[in-house]
């Protein structure tokens, strides 16, 4: 049965995955929506604003020459009218329509914000493309752009773009005003682009003498002190109106109620900040994109406040400290993050051209601000946006307050709280095994149904690959399919995910798992390095999976099914770039990599029937996602037949040179 978000089945399911406290805040919400559709006041007289939270000298001379050029050409790309959002070519951008889709040409409706169905695609679209054009990063692209060019064009695109949106979005009409991850990664971009535009002799008047633009900035932070994420939905989307409010109340702070807004907003960054991040460093949300994403927000807002001289709590630095070594630990020799659990390529703020290293700029961004250890990996890249934080940003070893701390004098490889082990192998092998909680929260809104599911690659090349997510709302066999249990690389037992989903960001029934072993101590010294661990949720039966990765490059895997005789599935899928040739129980695989052919050998266990699948639609299954709104055909692995409680399934992948 297909349950949509926002049907009935579905709100009676995530009705009940609220606490008392949960619901009565709900309540208070509901009350406060139909109180503000008739009293929406123009908000306060603001006279003498002056913007005061402007970049140190030589800022803009420090950004590399290289991620200039990038970003420049990023820029007139966009003053021609040109972008690309989840797969979806644009070209209407000169003068864009704020509420169309172009993905399914359906243009949202513009009525009291709190009546639009923004989950509904028949009636609004598909909200992703709509949204993240209103998230106005190419707005701080152009005013960077600006920045190190000094080229007024791109100002000018600037102001146009903003006085159109602010025409288009009066306060509380219109998708725009519905969700507040949207209005605080907004808040956070018009800090930034007025900050860029800082030497423009028109910034002045866009902004703090433009009674239009205060105006909507006012609004923007009484709707986000009004209607916080609550309890199950006190996930990433907190941390963005959390930081876009205190960002804008650091900046911006022009109204009575700034001082109030800022320490509410401080004092729930920090809160949500630790509730939110294992005491490892890795995002509770078992997300690696909501890792990347929470990180941006906070080091964001930690430049804000540092420029506004407003003390952080040092809780706040110790926490976005562990999730940038977090972040150096798990990636591979590319510097790619696992590809675990929900992907929706949203960022916190944008100042980069194409082209660049996401995970790369965090790292240098980290190595800045906290200092890089001897077991981090190098990066290479050059970007923009670490100069500009680090400009703004007190060095951590030079914050006064920050706590004395630890670090890993070796790079960790089992993250016990976060049941994320990364076993590492000679030629770059990299293997994450995944025996962690399912998600976070009661909902668990973007976890996977992925227990004890391995994701292996070589040299940065997917070879055994986790397929993505491809899709959130409107496609609802496909949102299935690449959060379900056979879109991953473990078992399913007679056709049915381990957890129970009640609907697109909603799980009703979480899978428990955990590790028995993680022995990562032959790593790097020729030996073996192993891990183990079962899960529960194909109570009666227990899952129990175990892999090793030997130094002769060769990566066992083994599943045992303790239970009754139930119908099996064991799935691997292969990374896009990976041919197949399948014989029996034996495939042979190939790819390339900078030029080089490389190759494998997947010996499958014999007890079950093999076949291979690629691009199949009805039901789906062979597909690779590398980012949201975008699948390939790949191919997937499955073999079929029953468990008999005996004996285990072996599957051994040998590289060869």
């Amino acid at each position: 049965m297909t349950v949509s978000a926002g049907s009935p089945g579905w709100y009676l399911r995530r009705l009940s995955r609220m606490g008392p406290r949960e619901v009565a805040g709900r309540v208070g919400d509901t009350v406060r929506r139909r109180r503000w559709r008739s009293a929406r006041p123009a908000g306060p007289s603001v006279t003498g604003a002056r913007f005061t939270s402007v970049l140190p000298a030589g800022t803009v001379a420090a950004v590399p020459p290289d991620a200039a050029k990038r970003l420049v050409a990023e820029a007139d790309r966009l003053m021609a009218g040109h972008a690309e959002y989840f797969g979806v070519d644009r070209d209407d951008l000169v003068d864009p329509d704020w509420f169309y889709d172009p993905k399914t040409g359906r243009r949202a409706p513009e009525g009291y914000a709190f009546d639009v169905p923004y989950r509904d695609e028949d009636a609004v679209g598909d909200i992703k493309q709509i949204w993240e054009l209103s998230r106005h990063h190419h707005l701080t692209v152009l005013a960077a752009a600006y920045a190190v060019t000094g080229d007024e064009r791109y100002a000018e695109r600037v102001a146009g773009h903003l006085r159109s949106w602010w025409a288009a979005n009066a306060p509380l009409r219109g998708v725009h005003w519905t969700s507040g991850i949207e209005l605080g990664i907004r808040l956070l971009s018009w800090v930034w682009v007025r900050r860029l535009l800082d030497g423009w002799p028109g910034a002045a008047e866009l902004f703090e003498g433009n009674p239009v633009a205060l105006r909507q900035i006012w609004h923007h932070q009484r709707w986000l002190a009004a209607f916080p994420s609550r309890g199950s939905s006190a996930n990433n989307h907190v941390i963005a109106e959390t930081a876009g409010q205190f960002a804008a109340a650091c900046a911006f702070d022009w109204f009575p109620a700034s001082a109030r807004w800022r320490a509410d907003a401080l004092r729930s960054l920090e809160r949500q900040l630790r509730a939110n991040t294992f005491p490892s460093g890795l995002n509770r949300e078992l997300a690696s994109e909501y890792h990347g994403l929470v990180l941006e927000l906070g080091l964001a807002a930690v430049a804000e406040a540092d420029a506004a001289n407003v003390p952080v709590p040092a809780t706040v630095r110790l926490v976005l400290l562990r999730m940038t070594d977090a972040l150096a630990a798990v990636v591979d020799d590319r510097l790619r993050p696992p590809r675990q659990g929900d992907a929706d390529d949203g960022h916190g703020l944008v100042v980069d051209g194409a082209g660049t290293d996401r995970w790369g700029s965090l790292l240098a961004t980290g190595e800045a601000v906290f200092g890089r250890l001897a077991w981090w990996p190098t990066v290479t890249g050059a970007d923009v946006r670490t100069p500009l934080l680090a400009a703004l940003v007190r060095p951590y070893a030079k914050e006064g307050t920050a706590p004395a701390v630890s670090r890993p004098a070796n790079r960790p490889d089992h993250f016990a709280d976060a049941g994320m082990t990364v076993l590492r192998g000679p030629e770059k092998i990299w293997c994450r095994c995944d025996g962690g909680p399912h998600g976070f929260l009661s909902i668990a809104a973007h976890a996977h149904a992925d227990a004890l599911s391995v994701e292996v690659r070589h040299d940065g090349v997917d070879v055994l690959a986790d397929p993505g997510t491809f899709c959130y709302h409107g496609q609802p066999a496909w949102r299935r399919y690449f959060r379900s249990t056979l879109g991953h690389n473990t078992l399913e037992l007679d056709g049915e995910d381990q957890s129970v989903s009640g609907g697109p960001f909603l799980w009703t029934r979480h899978a428990r798992s955990r590790v028995l072993v993680a022995d990562t101590s032959g790593a790097g010294e020729g030996g073996t390095v192993r891990w183990c661990a079962e899960h529960d949720g194909y109570r009666p039966s227990v899952h129990r999976r175990r892999v090793e990765l030997t130094s002769a490059s060769e990566l066992r895997v083994v599943d045992e099914v303790r239970g009754p005789r139930r119908a099996v599935r064991l799935v691997f899928h292969l990374g896009p770039a990976v041919t197949a040739e399948l014989a029996g129980n034996r495939a042979q695989l190939t790819w390339t990599r900078d030029g080089e052919d490389r190759s494998a050998v997947l010996d499958l266990p014999g007890q079950l029937s093999w076949g291979a699948h690629r691009g199949e639609s009805d039901p789906p299954l062979g597909w690779y996602s590398a980012g949201f709104g975008r699948k390939e055909a790949a191919t997937t692995l499955v073999g079929a037949g029953f468990t008999d409680g005996t004996e285990g399934f072996t599957t051994v992948l040998r590289f060869q040179g």
